[in-house]
């Protein structure tokens, strides 16, 4: 009789287990269809995700033994005319591939599991199939008028969805650092596990630097104390998703979004950061990153390894 009762216990488990295994995978596979029609259509709605189900998506996370969502919020959508040209920046090729694609694949090897991506739509008409091959699932949206915008936009889509707003931890990267290393993301992932409210990468000031006051006066700034900041930025969903809703309420600006959670009264930790994080912002950047990147390529010879290493500091 026992054993009869615990039979019938498991079974019963393990159906419930495949249930839940088909809902998940019908919620994944929905959601993707949507973002892939939306992609072939002349606009992107991507606020239409499937809300139904009998489990939670926390639900399926715990049974299925996933971790929770961590979230790269990836922004790509300037008009880019510092760097002039018929090519949209996130769509510049480094290798062979698009900035903006290896943004997104930087995030997935540090650690995120989903991107959501802000771009215009010259972007989304060059890499729509792109962006549907790589390793992490990716949702688009169009940015706003100043990058502060592009961001809220992002981060609304993740409030909205169903998985994704169950996400503990978001990371809001520039879809023009390419080459950002790995180990770079999964601190910054750490350091918000840990307990902080906002977490960017740093790394030393390497040039002298001079204040300039309105009358063209300078005085020399001890560089000592200085740090150059860079992204991906981390922080907890809820901070960042309450700061820039607070901030697009005020109308206020800011350059990052650290320094957007600051202003709401969080500290900010710095991690150690990678001159390999570069931004492409002029021609001569993306000349630089290939040339990095072709070193990257000479890795197993000594001469590689040296160069890669300075950088990589």
């Amino acid at each position: 009789m026992v054993r009869s009762s615990v039979g019938s216990l498991v079974l019963h488990w393990i159906c419930k287990f495949m249930q839940n295994v088909r809902e998940y995978v019908r919620l994944t596979r929905c959601s993707h269809t949507r973002h892939r029609s939306a992609r072939n259509a002349a606009h992107l709605d991507l606020h239409t995700f499937p809300t139904t189900g009998s489990v939670s998506v926390t639900g399926y996370e715990r049974l299925l033994g996933m971790p929770e969502p961590v979230v790269a919020v990836v922004v790509g959508a300037g008009l880019g005319l510092r760097y002039g040209g018929s090519v949209p920046k996130p769509a510049l090729k480094l290798t062979g591939r698009a900035l903006l694609a290896m943004s997104v694949e930087a995030m997935a090897s540090g650690g995120c599991t989903h991107a959501v991506v802000v771009i215009n739509a010259r972007v989304a008409r060059r890499l729509g199939p792109t962006l549907a091959a790589l390793p992490i699932p990716v949702i688009q949206t169009y940015g706003g008028e100043t990058r502060q915008t592009s961001v809220h936009n992002g981060l609304k889509i993740i409030r909205d969805h169903p998985l994704l707003s169950q996400a503990q931890v978001v990371l809001i990267h520039d879809a023009v650092r390419p080459m950002v290393p790995a180990n770079v993301v999964a601190e910054v992932i750490d350091a918000v596990r840990s307990g902080a409210a906002a977490v960017a990468p740093a790394v030393p000031v390497a040039d002298s630097m001079r204040r300039q006051d309105d009358r063209g006066r300078t005085v020399s700034v001890d560089r000592s104390e200085l740090r150059a900041v860079q992204t991906p930025q981390g922080f907890p969903f809820e901070v960042i998703m309450a700061a820039h809703d607070r901030m697009a309420e005020l109308g206020a600006s800011f350059t990052d979004d650290v320094s957007c959670v600051e202003s709401a009264g969080h500290d900010v930790v710095l991690v150690p950061g990678s001159r390999l994080s570069m931004k492409i912002t002029e021609p001569t950047d993306l000349t630089v990153a290939r040339a990095l990147w072709k070193v990257r390529a000479s890795f197993g010879h000594h001469s590689g390894r040296r160069i890669w290493r300075h950088f990589s500091r």
